[in-house]
């Protein structure tokens, strides 16, 4: 191994202690929160999530301004390019059942600091969500009343004029915010059966919307008389798909309350699966309805679905869907006030936030402090902030945590065990590195679960010898054995799941690469043709040759719990759509990103850094344990050992039992 200068050590200690892993526990099913939901309790969380306001609003928006009547084939794509994301969480909340989301699966697979940023984004996304959600729910209801509840805050209580913030403080909508709040803090049964109510209420309109809908259709709106099918073409059908997808995002509530559920291996992927299945078909369904009711470039985007009952003369059927519009908004909040503490609490618990956030109410099961700070601070943002110019800043830290859990993904396919409830690491011999020469630098030899064994009898110890042979052979990360005679020499020596972890950083890097030269090649950066080809096929091939790579080692087949299909493809495949999405964004939004980042950063050098649950335990003392190495020669040497807790073994001198080594030479020979 190279050897560092003196000058680099502490830079060094600082990169593993910025990337350390999170350590989980052998016992995945433990918690102090209450595991009281049901499969159909997550489905109804994970439709109230992704079925809101934009059933109402962005249905109409999308039809006319960008789409038209192809709006469905939008709602199409973006419900496939959901659907990969949610493979990805769906595999990570059943594989570890543990609360946090995208937070927690950064941790346990990429490192400590990415998952604290993820956490962080993942936070200022659900208060300004949910703020906004609130904004809109007052509006709404504000809107049937003719104005009235804003004339009077703006008569009789203030008004200001100032940037960034609204023309008047919204009492209602923080008003709404403090009340679910209060609901929330009494326990997560309470939290789903409001969810039960109004889910099923918001169904109940969307079922009235279509039947009633499909009575008043008329085909002749998608005739060329009107415009045609796809007025827009192809771009604008992409155009829609990629303001569409962001209807769909909300699933990963499902994975967030996985701590909770009763069975979260069955619960979590079938959830996911039956919730995006029945929001993409409500989407869709709602879509062509209101494009065959009315033609749709004279659809209200504000209010399409209402506006068009009430120009068909049905002006009732406006009041009926103004209840299902305001019951899918309440889902939302409850869905972004449900979240939002439980990734609190995640940080809090693992040491990267304030230990305040991850007491847990003895009575209720919930961390109640995490739920009424951020419901309070999400009440404020929705009393005096103007969100209009903040609501695309969601779009970012959403697709930022979907490409971190796509990586994940892989990376943890590919990745040996190299965790134990006790902190103590192994790795997996590498099967192409030549014997050792010394007890120092022998193979370090583990029970399956990790921990270290003291082996007593001596037909331990020729077991032990026997599954130090039997296990030669290829495991999880390693080189397949077809292509052993190609790239051994190459990759042989590389650590299990090392060349694929640097596959997965190359395959994020030529992905984004790939995606500023397709959105920007051509008009800011003003490429010449010959350029913009040669580095469309440059940073193509980048990505094609990572994913080779990636798929020649070998992958964890024994897993119990769902998985994602087609890997390493699916997940690239995800992290490509995101990271084109988010090339789509505005400026200001990267600056807006990039100083909530600096405060981030603030953040966790200042608290998380040094209150880390996974850096204290590597201050733990050492543990001490006896270790049976096997010699080149065929002697069994038994060395008394202390295990440091980040994997690094420092070695006593060894001392040979004579007995034992030369029975141990003796059953060598025999073999």
């Amino acid at each position: 191994m190279a050897t560092c200068p003196r000058g680099c050590t502490p830079a060094v200690h600082l990169c593993q202690r910025l990337n350390r892993l999170k350590t989980l526990e052998d016992d995945m099913m433990a918690t102090s929160l209450k595991r009281c939901l049901s499969t159909l309790d997550l489905t109804l969380l994970g439709v109230g999530g992704m079925v809101g306001s934009g059933l109402y609003v962005l249905t109409g928006t999308v039809a006319k301004d960008m789409v038209g009547p192809a709006v469905i084939i939008s709602f199409i794509f973006a419900g496939i390019a959901s659907l990969l994301a949610a493979f990805c969480y769906a595999e990570f909340g059943a594989r570890i059942p543990k609360t946090g989301s995208a937070y927690m699966f950064t941790y346990v697979s990429v490192g400590e600091i990415w998952a604290f940023l993820i956490g962080w984004n993942v936070i200022l996304e659900n208060m300004i969500g949910g703020a906004a959600v609130a904004r809109a729910w007052s509006g709404y209801l504000d809107s049937i009343f003719n104005h009235a509840i804003q004339n009077f805050t703006e008569t009789h209580i203030m008004q200001w004029n100032v940037p960034f913030l609204a023309h008047y403080p919204d009492l209602l909508a923080a008003g709404i915010l403090i009340v679910a709040s209060f609901f929330i803090s009494f326990g997560v049964q309470v939290s789903s059966y409001l969810n039960h109510i109004f889910s099923v209420i918001s169904m109940g309109v969307i079922l009235f919307i279509l039947v009633f809908g499909f009575i008043l259709a008329e085909p002749a709106n998608w005739s060329q008389k009107e415009g045609g099918f796809a007025p827009f073409g192809l771009s604008g059908i992409l155009a829609g798909s990629a303001t569409c997808f962001y209807a769909f995002v909300g699933f990963d509530v499902i994975a967030s309350s996985s701590e909770e559920a009763k069975n979260p291996q069955k619960a979590v992927p079938i959830a996911t699966a039956i919730s995006l299945g029945l929001a993409a078909t409500a989407y869709i369904l709602v879509s062509t309805v209101l494009t065959l009711m009315v033609p749709w470039h004279s659809l209200d985007p504000n209010s399409a679905l209402a506006d068009a009952f009430f120009r068909r003369g049905y002006s009732w059927a406006g009041v009926i869907v103004a209840i299902g519009s305001i019951c899918a908004m309440n889902t939302v909040l409850l869905c972004n006030l449900f979240s939002l503490p439980r990734i609190v609490y995640a940080m809090a618990e693992d040491g990267l936030f304030f230990q305040i956030f991850a007491r847990v109410n003895p009575v209720t099961k919930v961390p109640v402090n995490a739920i009424l700070v951020f419901g309070v601070l999400m009440a404020t943002m929705a009393l005096i902030f103007d969100l209009e110019a903040l609501v695309q800043f969601l779009s970012i830290g959403t697709l930022l945590a979907y490409s971190f859990v796509a990586a994940s993904v892989i990376v943890l396919r590919f990745q040996p065990d190299k965790t134990s409830s006790k902190g103590t690491a192994s790795t997996s011999p590498n099967p192409n590195a030549e014997p050792s020469s010394a007890p120092s630098e022998s193979q370090i030899i583990t029970e399956d679960s990790g921990e270290l064994k003291q082996y007593e009898s001596f037909s331990d110890k020729l077991q032990l010898v026997e599954r130090q042979v039997s296990r030669e052979r290829r495991g999880v990360g390693q080189l397949r054995a077809y292509w052993e005679p190609y790239l051994g020499k190459l990759l042989g020596d590389c650590e299990p799941g090392e060349v694929v972890a640097f596959c997965v950083l190359s395959l994020i890097v030529s992905s984004v690469s790939l995606c500023v030269v397709l959105e920007f090649g051509t008009k800011q950066l003003q490429l010449p043709i010959w350029s913009f080809s040669i580095l469309l096929v440059i940073f193509s091939s980048a990505l094609v040759l990572s994913l080779a790579l990636i798929w020649i080692h070998e992958p964890r087949t024994d897993s119990k719990t769902f998985q994602v299909p087609l890997v390493p493809l699916t997940p690239a495949a995800s992290i490509l759509i995101n990271v084109f999405l988010m090339m789509k964004l505005s400026h200001l939004t990267w600056i807006r990103f990039s100083v909530w980042i600096a405060v981030g950063l603030f953040v966790y050098f200042g608290y998380g850094i040094w209150h880390s649950k996974e850096g204290m335990r590597e201050l733990q003392p050492k543990d001490m344990a006896a270790r049976y190495v096997v010699l080149p020669s065929g002697s069994l040497v038994e060395t008394v050992q202390s295990v440091q807790p980040d994997g690094q073994v420092d070695t006593s001198a060894p001392h040979i039992t004579p007995s034992t080594a030369s029975t141990a030479e003796e059953y060598a020979g025999k073999r």
